[in-house]
């Protein structure tokens, strides 16, 4: 039995109202993933999660492997127990953060050797060490290691390295199928289509990735520092390319205008830092665009953030009071505004799944982003 289906498919747009159900938790796609990296979503408890609307978070394998260890995560029963969370977690394989974050590394077939960001220490992730990883995390869904292929990359070294990813995700499928779960958990595995920027190199990833057979797939090596454009067009033609039946998940892309065109080309799961990290530097997103809420302008503003909200930050706080806390560095700042983006992703992401049902999605996005403006700061 699938732990996806799909609900209802739009009329006019590919976009489609789905279902994920995994250990009891049950989860309406399209969804946005708030990104917990550390076993947290920064400033936030699971319960401000839950009151917001979170029914899944992303957490990182690389992050928590080196802190605070598989050790401390096993002897809490799993990363679910160790941060209080009884919803969704997903977590990415850390192939990004080894080639982002690494000063020093080395990639053979085997896997990669990199320098820990925190300490410097080695450390060596191959396909298989990764699924013990994951497996001792205990996530509701795991990410094969892949590499991020960076932008710009040449064609020789993408094909080189999309091949490269194929044949880890071979290993990967194979190691995951001989793990037991040590909490009694079901786990699914996520494959990744990489490809870089190259159209044949991401059909061919694709297709192979399809043939060794995932429980969902992932867009990966975008919003990696290219364009807008190039984004969009990856995603124009990648979805159609996989399974009708198993989620998609477009991975690190938070622009909701980015968001609701790629919900229209098919995509299911989507998840960014972009409204957590934009809160703890000032800046709240609304109904009319972003909002720095820090700015001089808003020192006797006694308007809620969006008063189209109806958030507990927007019931119950001004832009005067909020532009106070941050001008006076007090950590109340960064909790009321990030609670206040989260909140704002859930509510769009609902009123996405509420356009789709009723067939009316393509309105529904042009008149969202009318309004929007995308990224104007108001």
């Amino acid at each position: 039995m699938s732990n996806f289906r799909v609900l209802k498919r739009d009329k006019k747009t590919g976009a489609r109202l789905g279902e994920l159900e995994v250990n009891g938790v049950k989860i309406k796609t399209p969804a946005f993933m708030p990104v917990g990296t550390q076993g947290t979503v920064k400033t936030q408890s699971a319960e401000n999660l839950l009151q917001a609307g979170v029914d899944i978070i992303v957490s990182n394998t690389y992050h928590l492997f080196l802190r605070p260890g598989m050790d401390i995560i096993s002897n809490a029963g799993g990363l679910h127990k160790f941060m209080n969370w009884n919803k969704l977690i997903l977590t990415d394989s850390g192939g990004f953060q080894v080639f982002s974050l690494s000063d020093l590394r080395n990639i053979d077939e085997e896997g990669v050797v990199f320098r820990a960001h925190t300490d410097g220490s080695y450390h060596k992730f191959t396909p298989e060490k990764v699924m013990e990883i994951e497996n001792t995390i205990g996530s509701d869904i795991a990410m094969m290691f892949d590499e991020c292929i960076p932008y710009p990359s040449s064609y020789g070294y993408a094909e080189n390295s999309t091949k490269r990813t194929l044949r880890w995700a071979k290993r990967a499928k194979k190691h995951f199928r001989s793990l037991e779960n040590p909490y009694g958990r079901e786990q699914l595995l996520f494959g990744i289509v990489q490809g870089g920027i190259y159209e044949d190199l991401r059909k061919l990833s694709a297709e192979e990735t399809v043939k060794i057979g995932f429980d969902g797939y992932a867009i990966g090596g975008v919003a990696v520092g290219e364009p807008k454009s190039v984004i969009r067009d990856v995603v124009s033609y990648v979805p159609e390319l996989l399974p009708e039946d198993n989620i998609r998940y477009l991975m690190g892309v938070g622009h909701l205008d980015d968001i609701l065109f790629s919900v229209a080309r098919g995509v299911d799961l989507f998840d960014c830092v972009l409204p957590t990290r934009l809160a703890r530097n000032g800046t709240v997103i609304t109904h009319k665009g972003k909002l720095t809420v820090k700015n001089g302008k808003y020192k006797f503003d006694l308007r809620p953030l969006d008063e189209q909200c109806d958030c507990f930050v927007c019931k119950n706080y001004t832009r005067s009071y909020i532009r106070h806390l941050f001008n006076a560095s007090e950590i109340l700042a960064a909790n009321l505004a990030t609670y206040h983006n989260i909140h704002f992703y859930m509510t769009v992401m609902n009123e996405v799944r509420r356009a789709i049902e009723e067939n009316r999605y393509e309105e529904f996005a042009k008149e969202f982003l009318k309004n929007f403006e995308g990224d104007k700061i108001e």
